[in-house]
């Protein structure tokens, strides 16, 4: 039961002291509620409301008619307790080393509010004060900072009815980074306290849902994250690595950088996060990837105090060269140019500018004016390395006041490309224009002002969305968003003669132009290492024209292997994922990434084959023409009579024509040759065979009207020999009409036989109208070599049945292996196999059937006489006779 007793009370003990430590916690937020809780003492009037904790004191302070706050950071760290909650805890304060710069963007927005003072036009009457807060870049200080803000520094204040009215400040300007100014806004917001930041980028702060009261004067970090993502496209980096501040600025510029990068192809080896604050092994260890990375350009989104520390680490061991892309934050701070590896470095800055007087203002610090300042005098003693106080360090000289301000070169002092300086004076205007135009009213003859109104800052709140205004040649003006236009200048650190790594403006970035009109470089850069030519940062070398590219397993997309084009496909470009086919008449060249037209194949009158194909066609038409010159000059001797000079005329004619339409075939077909092809040779080989058959008939007929009683050549004389031609021809005639009338051959171009050239050939039309006109042929081709068959051994006029049982056996020999050998010939082969038939069934007939006749009209013409026409024919007679025996015969022939 003890036991029981006293572990309830153990339990009641450990409540009670959470308790205590979340009212001490809780201390340094003004109560600002008029109910009675604890910590808040109201009298009986409720008017009486009373601060708990320590107010923190400002680091530049002046009061005013509009007292105007302002927050930024000038030391890096936050000074740490370890709290046993028996001692009442003090202030967050700052430490760390000292950031000069943010001091000069202290003084510029005291240089801003004096500016405005004095100014007749702008708040004449009116006089604007100040309180100024050191953040360090720490989300508890700039929560301490913005209660402040909210309720005034005084311990004791009387509020009227109620301890929820807002505090003195009407308006705000910071913090310099984002996170602390998310952290300001959302409680700033509630009390409609506008909050205008000068460096401040994350894109969430244009949540007008989460951030109502939020404006700024430096754009935003979605823009910022896309003029990255397309410099590094336009040097042709797809293969990079990414660090970035763990804060809201690095994770949300970062989140919107790697969007942009994917939509531009561009590949992220790897993406490191890391704080100031992080553990030396954290750092060492982000470090350790840049050096070990393939990746050549390194994307930092980062703060500059983060950035900082990282080089830092890095400096211990540089890196291989490294290509540095840097955000705004810490691309343009001098002290960072000091690291002498980031030479080349390039990055999107705020657009640079002039404050007419600033610099003066800057250098005009008196002595006494600095020991004033607890804040003055750490940037002096930090400044000059000397101690201002008695108790000086050791290690410092004592400050003899022979330091001269105007000889110093650092951060404070280099006013000549004024950048972020620039935003917070904006800033400072935008917010008296808004006050302007709240407490003024301009009549026709002056401006009048009211300082004595009861000005909330809901009303400067409304007035700031309506600002528009231009300052120094630079408009100011904010969108629905609270963000204003946006316009980044690309700047590069280059080295000058002197080795001082310089910030030189090499191009721009205006968000306000049209789409893919935003970026533009204009002046030549220099890269790591102070090198001329750009570096390469890719995961595989581009694909050249010809190839396409292969994605690697289980790599991204930039990393890939180059396949040339499959036959009958290019790439023209590089990079190509997919090869396309050539368009049908074209084809690739060797190296497959353009298209050239196809070679046109045809049987070309320039070729070799041609040309001896086109000899032995001429020959053959002047053979047949001297062989009818010379039965015409012998028209009157036995043999030419014996052997039917009609038909053997009409025969040679036949012939020539056959030799000579084979002419037709070579050359770029047409349509009208097309159909003169194959009509022409269709009716000139029938009208040839006719005379074949007709003088295979007669020498039949001839042997019947030998026989006794027979009256054969009454049925078969020259008139019925002349319509068995005509009838026979004319049939093929009305074929070739029909075919010509129905579906005539026409041109065309072959593409399917050869994939890299086009066959120019005559398509036949109607294949039922080709292979009837052949059909015709055939079948009175076999007709006629049946009947010369029959007739091999009649008595005839100088054995002429054998020679044409001769000639119609080459015919037909020819014409059967003519049709496998045209079906498989490819291209002009076929015209040439058509050609060689057409020649060679040619001359099989007039050598087979008139080279003899004339071998003996001219080398033996004594055998060309009656006599011997007749003795021959009678021993042709009796040697076919069943009733001769063969002394008789052999007598006859001796």
């Amino acid at each position: 039961m003890e036991m029981r007793t006293l572990f309830i009370g153990l339990r009641f003990l450990v409540i009670l002291l959470k308790l205590m430590s979340l009212v001490l916690l809780a201390q340094s937020v003004n109560v600002l509620t008029q109910r009675t809780e604890p910590g808040v003492s109201t009298e009986a009037s409720s008017t009486r409301c009373t601060l708990l904790g320590t107010p923190r004191s400002p680091a530049f302070s002046e009061d005013g008619d509009f007292i105007i706050g302002g927050v930024s950071s000038i030391h890096y760290q936050l000074y740490t307790v370890i709290y046993n909650y028996t001692t009442k805890p003090e202030p967050p304060r700052c430490t760390g080393s000292f950031n000069a710069r943010g001091l000069r963007f202290f003084r510029t927005m005291i240089f801003a509010i004096e500016e405005i003072n004095n100014s007749t036009e702008l708040l004449p009457g009116i006089k604007l004060g100040y309180r100024l807060y050191d953040s360090c870049v720490s989300v508890p200080v700039s929560v301490h900072v913005a209660f402040q803000l909210a309720n005034g520094p005084d311990p004791v204040v009387y509020r009227g009815e109620n301890c929820s009215q807002s505090g003195v400040v009407v308006a705000a300007v910071g913090d310099s980074g984002s996170t602390p100014s998310i952290s300001m806004s959302r409680i700033m917001g509630p009390f409609n306290i506008p909050l205008v930041s000068h460096f401040a980028t994350c894109a969430c702060l244009s949540d007008k849902q989460q951030f109502p009261t939020f404006f700024r004067t430096i754009p935003s970090d979605h823009y910022q994250a896309d003029a990255l993502a397309k410099l590094v496209k336009h040097f042709g980096w797809t293969w990079i690595g990414a660090v970035h501040s763990d804060s809201d600025y690095g994770n949300n510029g970062m989140a919107s950088f790697l969007e942009a990068a994917l939509r531009e192809g561009i590949c992220v080896e790897y993406i490191e996060s890391f704080f100031r604050t992080n553990q030396q092994s954290k750092i060492r260890r982000v470090a350790d990837v840049i050096r070990r990375s393939t990746a050549v350009v390194v994307v930092a989104f980062t703060a500059s105090g983060d950035m900082k520390v990282l080089l830092e680490e890095l400096a211990r061991d540089p890196p291989p060269p490294r290509q540095w892309i840097g955000s705004e934050s810490w691309v343009t701070d001098p002290l960072l140019m000091s690291f002498s590896f980031c030479a080349g470095a390039i990055g999107v800055a705020i657009q640079q500018s002039v404050i007419p007087g600033l610099r003066d203002f800057l250098l005009d610090l008196s002595p006494s004016e600095v020991a004033a300042s607890p804040l003055l005098s750490e940037f002096w003693e930090d400044a000059f390395n000397c101690s201002l106080t008695t108790t000086a360090d050791p290690n410092r000289r004592g400050c003899d006041g022979t330091e001269d301000i105007k000889t110093l070169k650092n951060p404070y002092t280099e006013t000549s490309q004024l950048r972020v300086s620039n935003m917070m004076y904006k800033a400072v205007y935008a917010i008296a224009h808004a006050i302007h135009n709240a407490v003024c009213q301009i009549t026709n003859t002056a401006t009048h002002c009211d300082n004595h109104i009861k000005l909330e800052p809901k009303q400067v709140f409304i007035e700031l969305k309506k600002v528009n205004f231009s300052k120094n040649g630079y408009h100011v003006s904010f969108d629905t968003n609270g963000d204003p236009v946006a316009f980044y200048e690309l700047v590069n650190w280059q080295k000058s003669e002197s080795g001082v790594i310089e910030l030189v403006t090499v191009g721009y970035y205006d968000a306000s132009l049209p789409r893919g009109q935003e970026f533009h470089i204009k002046r030549n850069l220099t890269w790591l290492e102070g090198r001329k030519e750009v570096p390469v940062s890719v995961c595989s070398e581009s694909c050249p024209p010809g190839t396409r590219k292969v994605l690697q397993k289980g790599k991204p997309i930039c990393c890939y292997d180059c396949i040339p084009c499959p036959e009958g496909e290019i790439s023209n470009m590089t990079d190509y994922l997919e090869c396309f086919p050539c368009p049908g008449e074209f084809w690739p060249n060797a190296n497959r990434d353009a298209c050239f037209p196809k070679l046109v194949e045809f049987l070309s009158y320039n070729e070799v084959l041609s040309i001896i194909l086109a000899v032995f066609s001429v020959s053959g038409a002047s053979l047949a023409v001297i062989t009818s010159l010379i039965f015409f000059h012998h028209r009157t001797t036995p043999i030419v009579r014996a052997n039917n000079s009609e038909l053997s005329f009409l025969l040679l004619f036949s012939l020539t024509l056959c030799f000579l339409c084979s002419l037709t075939f070579i050359g770029a077909p047409s349509e009208w040759s097309c159909m003169l092809r194959h009509t022409a040779f269709g009716i000139t080989f029938v009208l040839c065979i006719s005379c074949v058959l007709g003088k295979t008939m007669v020498v039949l007929m001839a042997f019947k009207a030998t026989l006794p009683g027979s009256n054969a050549m009454k049925w078969f004389g020259p008139p019925q020999q002349r319509m068995t031609v005509v009838s026979i021809t004319l049939v093929q005639v009305i074929i070739c009409i029909i075919w010509l009338v129905v579906s005539p051959p026409f041109p065309v171009k072959n593409l399917s036989t050869y994939k890299e050239k086009i066959i120019l050939e005559c398509a036949l039309g109607s294949a039922v109208g080709f292979w009837a006109v052949l059909g015709y042929i055939g079948l009175l081709a076999v007709f006629c070599f049946v009947l010369a068959v029959l007739a091999r051994k009649l008595p005839d006029n100088f054995n002429e049945a054998k020679m044409i049982t001769f000639s119609m056996l080459i015919f037909c020999a020819v014409w059967i292996t003519f049709i496998p050998a045209y079906v498989s010939s490819p291209g002009k082969f076929t015209v040439a196999v058509e050609i060689f038939a057409i020649l060679a069934s040619s001359f099989g007939l007039i050598l087979c059937i008139f080279a003899p006749k004339c071998f003996i009209i001219l080398f033996q013409p004594e055998k060309n006489t009656k006599k011997i026409f007749e003795k021959q024919l009678m021993i042709n007679y009796l040697k076919n006779s069943s009733r001769i025996t063969e002394e008789v015969y052999y007598q006859l022939n001796s």
